[in-house]
């Protein structure tokens, strides 16, 4: 087989089928491709979603967060990922990862096994134990994320957490008060993916509109519940009225 003629669906099958007994090649590609992205797509769609209930809760880091994001397309007028600039919103990636540590889809990582047997604060843990990490509470555990002068208790939304020293705390597996996306060589695949999707769309919802919660004078009294599941997804639908600000192209 030629691998530069390969098609990527067809080179991405054959690659993973030759590591395994079982052949990818048994269903549809469109299956497996499928599977790849819907649950890309459920993490994306989750984390906005609160992303957007957070921001119209604390107006200060909506301003912020959106005078940003205009000053740095006013230019061309749209977002996009040319010319870097997706990378050079600051604030908006401190709102990504406090969104994150607060409400990261995946409240516990996909299971492990214990290779050996060890002790953990004082308990004997032997070899095969399923172990489950709780994300979740990793996120809300003061021990991680001490309550600073300048406010933000670790139950509270504020991306300034991150600023100065803690913003080196990065999403891929490096910092293990922050896994939203695990660790190791058995980390989501799709963080690069989902990183990418999570900006460009909220950069563009931050650069073509405002935001307001129709009927309701206080937005901090938002219901925020979650719903139990294998995601962390809100128990109640976010309904938020769009005020376009700048001409969305082609629309």
């Amino acid at each position: 087989m030629q691998l530069q003629n390969a098609h990527a669906c067809a080179l991405f099958l054959t690659i993973v089928s030759s590591t395994y007994s079982y052949s990818l090649f048994n269903d549809p590609p469109s299956l497996h491709m499928q599977d790849l992205f819907s649950g890309g797509g459920e993490t994306v769609a989750t984390l906005l979603v609160w992303a957007m209930a957070e921001l119209i809760r604390n107006p200060m880091a909506m301003q912020k967060a959106t005078a940003e994001v205009r000053r740095a397309f006013a230019l061309p007028g749209v977002v996009s990922e040319g010319e870097g600039a997706l990378g050079e919103l600051r604030y908006l990636h401190l709102v990504i990862r406090e969104t994150f540590r607060l409400h990261p889809p995946g409240p516990l990582l996909l299971p492990r096994e214990c290779s050996e047997p060890c002790q953990v604060l004082g308990y004997d843990v032997p070899r095969g134990t399923q172990v489950l990490v709780n994300v979740w509470a990793i996120g809300r555990d003061e021990r991680c994320w001490p309550a600073a002068a300048g406010g933000g208790s670790p139950e509270e939304f504020w991306p300034e957490r991150f600023e100065d020293g803690a913003e080196a705390v990065d999403l891929r597996g490096n910092n293990f008060e922050l896994l939203p996306f695990g660790a190791g060589r058995r980390m989501c695949p799709g963080v690069a993916f989902a990183l990418a999707n999570i900006e460009l769309t909220l950069a563009s919802l931050l650069f073509h509109f405002d935001w307001e919660v129709p009927g309701m004078a206080d937005p901090a009294k938002l219901d925020m519940a979650e719903a139990l599941g294998i995601t962390a997804r809100r128990k109640g639908d976010l309904l938020l009225r769009p005020v376009l600000r700048m001409p969305v192209p082609g629309v």
